[in-house]
Formats: structure tokens, C-alpha cells, sequence
């Protein structure tokens, strides 16, 4: 207990730093900086979509942003972010990505999990990982291993992206709506940990198939 003390009174201040930061990078820059965010995130960087995402429904809530624009600029980023890993997958192969996971900040038994569901799932694995929170991005690299035909890549990558984004942005727009801030929080915490749930039993399914 005291660990998790201690763990959480230095993660809060960088967690608030992270939130500003994106927050004003969004303020600025609107869609592009959506784009820009959702791009990275997509591309296994450590950048949260469960930031930027309701940050982006907060914002459209507030009326600073268009709704259809909003989602439009997230479905772009996540194609741009998906296609990097997609394409590095492809070209270079399984073998020269495996020594160079750290540049990736990707652990090796993760992608293991997720290269033996791929091969055992196909396009199915590809669209339910778009929807799975932490771990989003890392099918792209399975699926590029097995060249996996463009057309099912994005139609099926796109669509389980579409589901996660609109979802969280949903959310970001209807928590404006809560006045009580005790109540606020609780709906956040809630969710993180529904979140949580979802990514651990998902990743614990992947790992026993």
C-alpha cells in the first residue's frame, strides 16, 4: 500500500504535466494537432488515445470543434500511425524487428502474443485489438509480418478504430455535462477501470489462444 503511495504521488504530477501538454497542443493546433497525436499513438508510441480522444470530445462539447471534422481527424491520424508500423513490419520482416524491439519501447513476449493470435485469427484479431486500450497499436506489426492484403488492413483496422475513437470522444462530450465534481470523478475512475478490466482479461484470453 505504501508503494502505490508513493508510486501515485510521483505519477500524479507527471500524468497532470502529460494532460497539460496535450491539452494545450490541442488548443493551439485543433485538428492537425488530432491528427498529429492519434498518428503517434498509432504508431506504438506511448502517447494514450484515452487522452487525446475525450480531450477531443470536451472540446466539441465546449463548441470549439466540429464533431464530423473531430472524428475525421482521428480516423486519419490512426490511418497514418497504423501504416508506419504496417509498412516497417512489411519491409523489414519479423527477424530485424525482433532485435530492434526497444526502439519500438515494445516487449517481446507481448508481440509474441499478439503475432500467434494474428496467425490463428486473421483479419478478426486485427479489427478486435483496434478496441482493446494500451495495446491498440501493436497488431500492425503482426499483420505486416504476414503481408496481410491492404484492402482487409485498413477496412478492418479503420473499422475497430472508428468504434474506440467515437466511444472515447463520447465520453469526453457527455463528462462536460456532470457539474457535481465528486460525481466527475467517480465517472472517470469508473471508466479506467472498466479500461483496465477490458485490457487485462483481453490480453489473458490472447495469451491463453
Amino acid at each position: 500500500m505504501q508503494t502505490f503511495f508513493l508510486i501515485s504521488q510521483y505519477a500524479a504530477p507527471l500524468l497532470t504535466g502529460a494532460y497539460s501538454a496535450i491539452t494545450s497542443f490541442v488548443h493551439l493546433y485543433g485538428y492537425l494537432a488530432i491528427v498529429v497525436l492519434m498518428a503517434l499513438e498509432s504508431a506504438s508510441l506511448p502517447i494514450p488515445s484515452e487522452v487525446i480522444l475525450p480531450l477531443a470530445g470536451h472540446f466539441i462539447a465546449l463548441g470549439e470543434m466540429n464533431p464530423y471534422l473531430a472524428v475525421i481527424a482521428t480516423i486519419i491520424g490512426t490511418a497514418i500511425g497504423i501504416s508506419f508500423d504496417y509498412a516497417v513490419a512489411y519491409l523489414l520482416g519479423k527477424e530485424l524487428i525482433y532485435k530492434h524491439l526497444h526502439s519500438f519501447h515494445i516487449q517481446k513476449r507481448m508481440l509474441d502474443h499478439f503475432d500467434r493470435w494474428f496467425a490463428e485469427n486473421g483479419s478478426f484479431a486485427v479489427f478486435v485489438s483496434r478496441l482493446l486500450p494500451v495495446i491498440r497499436g501493436l497488431i500492425s506489426f503482426p499483420a505486416g509480418f504476414a503481408q496481410m492484403p491492404l484492402r482487409k488492413f485498413y477496412l478492418y483496422s479503420l473499422t475497430g478504430a472508428l468504434i474506440w475513437n467515437v466511444a472515447l470522444m463520447a465520453f469526453g462530450y457527455y463528462a462536460l455535462s456532470i457539474t457535481n465534481l465528486q460525481l466527475l470523478l467517480g465517472v472517470v475512475a469508473a471508466f479506467a477501470i472498466v479500461l483496465y478490466l477490458i485490457y487485462h482479461i483481453s490480453l489473458k484470453r490472447i495469451r491463453r489462444k
